[in-house]
């Protein structure tokens, strides 16, 4: 049996934030309770979807209040965007209009810039090398 990753999903305020980077909608589901989520995905792999989702149904309300302060601190989840050359990655997203936290940084595992989206998740474009354990000092 082969298994591969479909979907994931991630917390947002709006769900429009990606189409700088390529994301396209597939789906737009909202339920009776007021429970929304939007799927996207890139056309570069097409069989993997993230669905986003504004905090709420089918959370309860102290959950999705806790889910809000931790978006608002820049503190939920994080996509690794895969790169060929982030140095020119990046300089093409800020020529769009892209605002990164961090720029290209030379890291044990590649060559990794940090961009925050509309809600303040973190998207880190990575240019991998080669690595082993070691690479890392502890």
């Amino acid at each position: 049996m082969q298994l591969k990753l479909r979907s994931g999903s991630q917390s947002m305020h709006e769900s429009d934030g990606r189409r700088k980077l390529g994301f396209e909608e597939r789906g737009d589901v909202t339920m009776g309770d007021g429970f929304r989520w939007v799927t996207i995905a890139h056309p570069n792999q097409p069989e993997l979807e993230v669905t986003l989702m504004v905090p709420g149904p089918p959370l309860d309300p102290e959950m999705a209040r806790a889910v809000e302060r931790s978006l608002a601190k820049g503190r939920m989840g994080s996509f690794g965007l895969p790169t060929d050359d982030c140095q020119k990655m990046y300089e093409e997203l800020s020529a769009q209009g892209i605002e990164f936290a961090q720029p290209p940084s030379k890291r044990p595992y590649g060559v990794e810039a940090v961009m925050r989206d509309n809600s303040g998740n973190w998207l880190v474009l990575v240019e991998p090398t080669e690595y082993s354990g070691e690479d890392f000092p502890h």
